[in-house]
């Protein structure tokens, strides 16, 4: 095996800053490359700007780097991608072929990509969601999600890629603020409280969802990528969980360290795509396979937002 030297797509977002940092942790700056559209003001170098459309480009980022593992986080989310369906569609696909197929030359040793528990849809059991269920999601989001899947099975399967996936439930992370995801809320409900805000919820209040903080998905992610590959029996996408709860759920929580705070619930379209997905994730395969155990219950994230978060406020 060659020292990992890393490329991370999509390097912007919530889980992709948080990602690369903890990436450069462990492997060095110098063998983490960051990309996006944009560079962010919190990004080191070494960043290279990559429109994930744009093949050409990315052939060359791996070439003159020297890329030979890629976690390929550049997507467009749930709620945002509604608005553009093709725009989506073609983002969260095509970058990932594109990719699949520049790794058929064998110097992609490995290739991470997150799916997302939106890939699931009425046709699958809401309550402990097992690994293996029928997929018919409601969104442009979830169904690129869930083709994703299916090519990277494919592409294990044809050409012995080893590529490795998660579906992430909704991620709650202090680092950074979301961007047009359907669990927004569960980020954004702690900066209204510390702030003094009441906070409009788009969610109703006994909407249940499957939910991971920050840190658990970083550690995951990390755990999965590091597994042998003989560990790896799922090559489409593990199912992933840590902890389900409702707004009004972690409204009480927070209630508890600061009492004044007050939510109005305004559901609006992204209660319905939440109502689409499941309530609660098995994800009995990935503990089995590759040892997988969250950190985190709604108590002691909580207890961890707050303490983060507050400090982030002063800062600012």
């Amino acid at each position: 095996m060659q020292t990992p030297k890393i490329l991370v797509t999509g390097a912007n977002g919530q889980i992709g800053r948080v990602l690369t940092e903890a990436l450069r942790a462990k492997y060095g700056n110098q063998n983490v490359l960051a990309s996006d559209i944009q560079k962010h003001h919190l990004h080191n170098d070494p960043f290279e700007f990559l429109d994930i459309l744009n093949t050409q480009r990315l052939k060359e980022i791996i070439e003159d780097h020297q890329i030979n593992q890629i976690y390929h986080l550049a997507a467009i989310l749930s709620a945002n991608g509604e608005w553009n369906p093709v725009k989506t569609w073609n983002i969260n696909l095509n970058g990932l072929l594109s990719i699949l197929e520049l790794a058929k030359d064998k110097k992609i040793e490995k290739i991470f990509f997150p799916s997302t528990i939106a890939v699931f849809g009425k046709t699958t059991p809401r309550v402990e969601t097992p690994q293996d269920v029928p997929l018919l999601p409601t969104t442009v989001y979830g169904i690129s999600k869930a083709t994703g899947e299916l090519l990277c099975n494919y592409y294990n399967l044809r050409y012995g890629i080893d590529v490795r996936s998660i579906r992430y439930p909704g991620i709650i992370g202090w680092q950074s603020l979301p961007a047009g995801g359907t669990t927004d809320y569960a980020v954004e409900i702690y900066h209204a409280a510390l702030k003094g805000d009441n906070y409009e919820c788009l969610l109703a209040e006994d909407t249940r969802l499957p939910m991971m903080y920050m840190d658990d998905a970083i550690q995951a992610t990390l755990q999965l990528m590091d597994a042998p590959p003989e560990n790896i029996r799922v090559r489409y996408s593990y199912n992933l969980a840590a902890m389900s709860f409702t707004p009004a759920e972690i409204t009480a929580e927070i209630q508890k360290h600061i009492p004044d705070f007050k939510v109005v619930y305004k559901p609006d379209f992204r209660d319905e795509i939440a109502r689409s997905w499941s309530e609660s994730i098995d994800d009995s395969r990935a503990r089995e396979d590759w040892g997988w155990k969250p950190g985190f219950d709604l108590a002691s994230m909580t207890r961890d937002m707050l303490h983060h978060l507050s400090k982030e406020i002063l800062k600012n």
